[in-house]
C-alpha cells in the first residue's frame, strides 16, 4: 500500500539514556537506518562517546549530550542543546530509567519524587518541546510489562512507570495529528545492575513463551512503531506473553 511505511532515514531522534543497555541498542539499531543520534546520558560519559563514535562508523550523525533529567530545568536544556547541535528532532525516546529496591514501605516522599521526576515528567517536558517544533515527528516511551500488574519491590518505579503510562495515551491525543506516541514495555530483557544471566534463565519459564528476550526484541517492537504511519496511542508488551498471566500479585 502506497505510504504506508515511513521512511527513517534523514530523520534525527533524541535517545535518553542511550549510552547502554536497551538505549544503545535502539541508538545502533537507528542508525543502521539512517538516522541521526543525540545520545542523552547522565554519568555514562566514555560509554556515550563510544556509542557516538559506533554510529559514526555506521555512517550516521551522533553528538553527545549530558544532562540530569531529575532537574526539570536542565531537561528543558537537554533538548534545546539537542536542537542546537542537531537541529530539529524528530524522533524522541524517552528509555532513560532508575530502577531503585524498595517496598510501599520502604518509600520516601523524595524516592517517590525522583522516580516521577525521571519516568514522568522527564518525557513530559521533552515531549512538549518536541511539539512546540511544530512540525511532524514519533515519541516511543519505555514502560516495563508489570505496568498492568504490580511490582512489590519496586514501588516508587512501578507508580511512575503506570504514570508514564497513562500520559502516553494523553499525548498521543493531545499532540495528534502532527506527532504520534506510543510505548514498547519488555520484560524479561536484561537483568538489573545487581543480577545477571541466570536470573533471566530462572524466570524464563514464568512467562507464556517460556523464555527470556533480548535488547533486539525491544529494538523491533520499537522500528515497528516508527516505521508505522497509522499507530498512535498503543503500548507494545515485549514479555513473551507475561503480562496476560493474570496474577496480578506475586
Amino acid at each position: 500500500m502506497e505510504g504506508s511505511d515511513v521512511s527513517l532515514s534523514g530523520k534525527t531522534a533524541l535517545i535518553t539514556g542511550a549510552a547502554r543497555r536497551i538505549g544503545g541498542a535502539l541508538a545502533v539499531a537507528l542508525a543502521r537506518e539512517g538516522v541521526h543520534i543525540v545520545v542523552h546520558y547522565n554519568h555514562s560519559e566514555q560509554e556515550a562517546a563510544a556509542l557516538c563514535s559506533e554510529i559514526k562508523r555506521l555512517g550516521a550523525q551522533a553528538w553527545p549530550v549530558k544532562g540530569d533529567l531529575e532537574d526539570p530545568a536542565e531537561t528543558e536544556t537537554i533538548f534545546r542543546d539537542s536542537v542546537a547541535r542537531a537541529g530539529p528532532i524528530d524522533i524522541l525516546i524517552n528509555n532513560a530509567s532508575i530502577f531503585d529496591v524498595e517496598t510501599i514501605w520502604q518509600m520516601t516522599d523524595e524516592s517517590l519524587c525522583r522516580n516521577m521526576r525521571i519516568h514522568t515528567m522527564a518525557p513530559l517536558i521533552l515531549s512538549r518541546a518536541l511539539a512546540g517544533q511544530q512540525r511532524s515527528g514519533h515519541i516511543i516511551n519505555l514502560l516495563d510489562t508489570r505496568v498492568v500488574s504490580y511490582d512489590k519491590d519496586h514501588a516508587a518505579y512501578h507508580i511512575s512507570k503506570r504514570s508514564l503510562l497513562t500520559m502516553t495515551r494523553i499525548l498521543a491525543l493531545e499532540l495528534a495529528p502532527k506527532i504520534a506516541v506510543n510505548a514498547v514495555a519488555p520484560g524479561l530483557i536484561l537483568p538489573s545492575a545487581l543480577q545477571d544471566e541466570t536470573y533471566l534463565d530462572k524466570l524464563a519459564p514464568t512467562t507464556p513463551l517460556q523464555r527470556h528476550g533480548s535488547p533486539a526484541d525491544v529494538v523491533q517492537a520499537a522500528l515497528f512503531l516508527l516505521h508505522s504511519r497509522f499507530i498512535t496511542g498503543q503500548v507494545i508488551y515485549v514479555d513473551g506473553g507475561y503480562h496476560m498471566r493474570g496474577h496480578l500479585y506475586d
